[in-house]
């Protein structure tokens, strides 16, 4: 097991001989304090780490990244240590975007190690993203579609100073999340669920029923109670089909 202190890793529950390991990606701006919550509901054996990026808790002054290869590059590079025994991918939103391009690579430098990709709040590659784009926001725009989107604490809009720190890397990620598309000629080798909340927003059924495309394995689409947050608001509902589905190594 790698360090616990590793920069681009956290390890919210470590398992001494893990049946495998769930791997988290945040949604912009987001923290490993969402997949922390998790923790006790997850499957005993299923140890949980949680990739953090630059613009955010210790990685606060690190520089963010502008584009989408070198981000898919690095953070492939960082989780090299992890990558070599079973393993499933759980990504919302934007970290659904970063999953997913990480589960493209996977196949053919760990064959047969990631048994599954969930994602979550997440358009599919083909479906259109809304406009106008947040990024494009004058600050004021930005913060109140930020405040509007409801996972941001409230109390952290009266902290002028730490919103300043923030609300970079919100947008900086909310652009990557807005310009992200198709990349690839085929879809993943992995099999997909896929989780929705009719009541999300963003990104619902609608605008997530194309994953079905994008795996050339098995793909489900799972309702879950909820706004877009429903990994924060609902952790239960999440886990208990995290759990279930970890114990399908074959998809």
């Amino acid at each position: 097991m790698a360090a616990a202190d590793d920069k681009w890793v956290m390890t919210l529950k470590a398992v001494a001989e893990p049946a495998g390991t769930l791997i988290c990606f945040p949604y912009a701006g987001g923290s490993p304090e969402t997949f922390r919550a998790w923790c006790d509901g997850i499957a005993d054996d299923i140890e949980v780490l949680c990739v953090v990026l630059p613009g955010r808790g210790r990685r606060l002054k690190e520089a963010r990244y502008e584009q989408w290869q070198p981000l898919v590059d690095d953070v492939f590079e960082a989780l090299s240590l992890y990558l070599d025994r079973r393993h499933a991918f759980y990504g919302h939103s934007f970290g659904g975007r970063l999953a997913y391009e990480l589960a493209h690579r996977t196949p053919a430098a760990y064959p047969g190690k990631t048994s599954r990709l969930f994602i979550s709040g997440c358009r599919s590659p083909d479906s259109p993203q809304r406009r106008p784009y947040m990024h494009q926001m004058t600050e004021s725009d930005f913060r109140g579609a930020v405040a509007g989107m409801g996972g941001t604490p409230a109390e952290l809009f009266e902290q002028e100073k730490l919103l300043r720190l923030l609300l970079p890397t919100v947008r900086s990620e909310i652009r990557l999340a807005e310009i992200w598309g198709d990349r690839h000629t085929s879809g993943v080798d992995v099999p997909i669920t896929a989780l929705y909340s009719l009541d999300d927003a963003i990104d619902s059924w609608e605008t997530m029923r194309g994953w079905q495309k994008f795996t050339t394995r098995q793909c489900e689409l799972v309702e879950v109670p909820g706004g877009h947050f429903f990994v924060d608001s609902h952790p239960e509902h999440v886990t208990r089909i995290v759990n279930t589905r970890l114990g399908n190594v074959d998809g």
